[in-house]
Parts: C-alpha cells; structure tokens; sequence
C-alpha cells in the first residue's frame, strides 16, 4: 500500500505559499508508516519546531489499474475519507532552498492521519461539490469544496497511473486549501466532510 499526495491543488493554498500554480498535477509519496495508528495520538517530531496541518480530502483505490483513462477513473474507486498532510515546514523549507527532496519533511512516521472509516461515493450527488473542514481546539482553521480542484479526482487517478501503478488500498490524498497553519503540543484535531465528523485526535 502507498500513499499519493496531490500538491496545490488549490489555487489559494499555492498562492499563501507563494508557490507557482501548476499546469499538471503534482505528486510525491508518503510511506505506509506515515499512517497514524487508530487511537493514537500525533506524536510532535522532535527534528522541527514548526509542523502545519493540511486537511485533504482521500480516495482509496479499490481495484488494480495502469495507464487508466479519465472517464473509467470512478470505475476505480467508490470511496472517500479525509486526512492530514502534515509537514514540517521549517524542514521542508531549508531541503527547498537546498534543491533537495522533501521527503524528510513529508514522509516521517505519523505524517499521514486518515479517517478510520471512509463514506460511499454514492452517497453525494457531485464528488466534485463536497464540503470539508478541520477544527483545531474547536475552532474552524481550513474549510475547503473539492470544486476548487485545480485537478479533479478523476484527472488525478488518470495522470498519476501513467505513471505509477494503482492498487487495492493505496491512498491519494487529493490536495489542501488555503488555511494550512501550525500544530501545538496538545491540540486537538477534528477533521469533517459536510457536517460529518470523520477524525478526531490529539497532539503530544
């Protein structure tokens, strides 16, 4: 199983980071132990002082396919949930002004919180017309549609399998909105889609 994150995706989160908006999707990818345990809380890393929440929606894949075209993308998933990409931005600031990989700032242990359970896509009547949210501490921090993709979900699958091969279970995280700030050490983190809550957890 690999997890693939979908980088500014949304125009005013690239923009907030004074970052180029892209003319195709982005990608990286996080490892399976950046996914948070059930229950656990999000253990702060002790190798930066400034780790930012990115609260995105998440598709799972659920059948195995390469090179698949935009329109048959839906045949290959029926779910979404929710996640944080966290990064730990001082990091990954300094591997950027190095010309280096992220990977340090993006993929450590715990970087990848997902919803323990995931909703039909059956259930919304435009996958492209979803509401998402986090509350850090109650308080409303990132709120997003997933109709401001710059890349829709489908146009996500279909470029990213051209290069890589999708499998049952892999994760893609479809991009964040504008909003991304800093964690604290006892925080607590509650993501949702619509009115949903879909994860909760605490940072120590």
């Amino acid at each position: 199983m690999k997890i693939i994150c979908i980088g500014r995706n949304y125009a005013n989160h690239a923009k907030e980071l004074n970052n180029d908006i892209p003319s195709e999707p982005v990608f990286f990818l996080k490892p399976e132990t950046a996914l948070l345990p059930k229950r656990n809380p999000f253990v702060y890393p002790s190798f930066s002082n400034d780790v930012h929440y990115e609260t995105e929606i998440v598709v799972r894949i659920n059948r195995l396919g390469k090179h698949i075209h935009e329109k048959f993308a839906p045949k290959y998933y029926n779910e979404i949930g929710i996640g944080i990409d966290f990064t730990a931005r001082d990091v990954q600031a300094e591997l950027k002004s190095k010309g280096l990989p992220w990977e340090k700032a993006k993929a450590f242990d715990g970087s990848a919180p997902v919803s323990p359970k995931f909703l039909p896509v059956s259930q919304f009547e435009d996958i492209q017309n979803i509401n998402f949210s986090l509350r850090v501490n109650g308080e409303v921090r990132q709120q997003g549609n997933t109709k401001d993709m710059l890349f829709g979900i489908n146009q996500i699958i279909a470029y990213v399998s051209q290069f890589v091969t999708l499998k049952i279970g892999d994760l893609i995280f479809t991009g964040t909105p504008a909003g991304v700030g800093p964690v604290k050490m006892g925080d607590t983190l509650e993501c949702f889609i619509e009115d949903t809550t879909m994860l909760k957890f605490n940072v120590k």
